[in-house]
């Protein structure tokens, strides 16, 4: 059979394959790999306000970095926010999968409105976030609720206390529980009728039933899940900067990773991409050792199970 036959595969269907995946290979190529080959190699280079690097610095750029204490401080930004929305996002989005899928009538209505928050942008929910619910005014939302109950106006964004963590928190929870609420859907879709018939037979419902066969066999798409969620804890900027930007300087604990990159590397009008390639390659290597973590919890649990 000729080489081009066999390339081409039964009917062209290869050729097909490839023509339909060539556009998507190319822009992650161009968009994705290719900054990332070149953020890394500039990381090792004094390169400001251009993509070309002049002369090499080694390891100065890391170092400066490790070595200042709001880059430090923003790490532990990271930390405290994906403990927060990374099981706050899980839950909900978990338990809104499981209210779709008990209800026979209107599903598709409910699933559209809880996934338009999606769509969303990042910017506009934060300015809504920012001016209307939390805007620590009497006539913000939040603190026309609270009077009605009787309590008192709070200064959401203002002063020492740290209710920001609930903006944050809350806006981000609301722009993303409908899509991973989608995925568990879909993984609930995935389990067979006559596994949940044989548990009913066996007395387990409700509870029960949820932990010894719902939640076993959502393991695929709850690692998945826990995964998405905790990068993208990593790359929170748009709430930060648009909710606490705002305030004139950022409070304690209130500058993730990004937003301190931004601020060093690109802000007061000097781009320094070599010291902003070496804070990305800071936070890759953090995301593949918090995922390497994970992995390793989720199969050393396995292994108890099969054990």
């Amino acid at each position: 059979m000729p080489f081009r036959r066999r390339l081409g595969g039964h009917q062209g269907q290869t050729w097909w394959l490839l023509a339909f995946t060539a556009p998507f290979i190319a822009g992650l190529l161009v968009f994705v790999y290719v900054p990332i080959v070149w953020s890394a190699y500039l990381s090792f280079f004094d390169a400001r306000n251009t993509v070309t690097p002049t002369h090499y610095v080694g390891l100065a750029n890391y170092r400066q970095l490790l070595g200042d204490p709001l880059f430090r401080s923003s790490i532990l930004t990271f930390v405290g926010f994906a403990a927060f929305i990374v099981p706050a996002t899980y839950c909900a989005s978990l338990g809104l999968a499981l209210l779709l899928d008990g209800i026979k009538t209107g599903q598709a209505f409910f699933r559209s409105v809880f996934f338009i928050p999606t769509a969303v942008s990042y910017v506009v929910a934060a300015m809504i976030w920012r001016l209307a619910f939390f805007s620590g005014t009497r006539f913000g939302l939040a603190n026309s609720v609270l009077r009605q109950v009787g309590g008192e106006n709070v200064n959401w964004l203002g002063g020492t206390n740290s209710w920001y963590w609930l903006v944050l928190v809350s806006l981000r929870l609301w722009l993303q529980a409908g899509f991973y609420m989608i995925l568990f859907i879909a993984g609930l879709n995935r389990i067979p009728v006559e596994t949940y018939e044989a548990a009913a037979l066996d007395g387990a419902t409700g509870w029960r039933r949820i932990r010894h066969i719902t939640l076993p066999q959502l393991r695929s798409t709850s690692v998945a899940v826990l995964m998405l969620l905790l990068i993208g804890a990593f790359q929170a900027f748009d709430e930060f900067f648009n909710v606490l930007g705002s305030m004139g300087s950022y409070p304690p604990y209130g500058r993730p990773p990004l937003v301190h990159l931004y601020l060093i590397s690109l802000g007061g009008g000097q781009q320094d991409l070599g010291l902003g390639g070496a804070g990305t390659m800071i936070i890759t290597a953090l995301i593949v050792c918090f995922g390497l973590a994970q992995n390793w919890l989720v199969t050393r649990s396995e292994r108890k199970e099969v054990g």
